[in-house]
């Protein structure tokens, strides 16, 4: 049977997309936009002296459109957070409409990066504010936390829903958060958050972020009766 949690009283499962490639570079035309591995593949090379494959800001931008895209975010059962490589913490309300191209993302991150948030348009409401870190403040009390490998404890979505969730979005257990890798290449570790109990996969196969979210979320909104 299906339920819809009210609002004022269900959990939220929060969700933080961990080591983002969001940093900003003036372009030829004095403006600013993300620095990206198609846009400034020499810079990245001669200046930077870094591997342009790094800077892969669309993984955050894919990422985001599957987590507020989905019916659990629109059930108001999210909460997301990024933290970028530069370890600047931002906190995503829940009701904001990700651009859907890429272009229009960069322009919304520069603004929030250069402005530290993002506020609706004729209203008060702030879609996306840079907060303090460390992220752990963030996390209501007692918090059970987990992060995404591909090298993690192999479960299927619908049995890692039924590992971490009682079937009631409203009831007393501690809420529980999940840590995504945002970044090109290399895994989460518990040396970087080391309040993750245990590191979890939902394919033998590598995924990208957003495919393991669509898995992750679609195993929840199932546990949770939500369409």
């Amino acid at each position: 049977k299906a339920h819809r949690p009210q609002t004022a009283r269900h959990k939220k499962i929060i969700v933080l997309l961990d080591l983002a490639r969001l940093e900003t570079v003036k372009n030829r035309r004095d403006t600013y936009e993300l620095l990206n591995c198609d846009d400034h593949r020499d810079l990245c090379t001669r200046k930077l002296k870094k591997d342009p494959k790094q800077y892969r800001p669309d993984i955050c931008h894919q990422e985001l459109l599957a987590l507020i895209d989905s019916p659990l975010n629109k059930a108001g059962c999210l909460q997301v957070y990024i933290k970028t490589t530069s370890n600047v913490l931002v906190e995503i309300h829940p009701s904001i409409r990700i651009p859907r191209t890429y272009k229009r993302f960069s322009g919304l991150m520069v603004q929030l990066l250069h402005k530290m948030k993002i506020k609706a348009s004729g209203s008060s409401t702030t879609l996306m504010k840079v907060i303090k870190n460390p992220f752990s403040r963030h996390l209501p009390a007692g918090t059970r936390v987990y992060g995404m490998s591909v090298g993690g404890k192999l479960y299927s979505p619908m049995s890692l829903a039924q590992a971490v969730l009682s079937d009631d979005p409203e009831g007393d257990d501690p809420p529980v958060c999940f840590i995504i890798g945002a970044m090109a290449a290399g895994h989460i570790t518990k040396d970087d958050h080391p309040y993750i109990e245990e590191m979890f996969s939902v394919s033998e196969y590598p995924l990208s972020g957003a495919a393991a979210i669509s898995r992750i979320l679609g195993g929840i909104e199932n546990r949770w009766g939500i369409v």
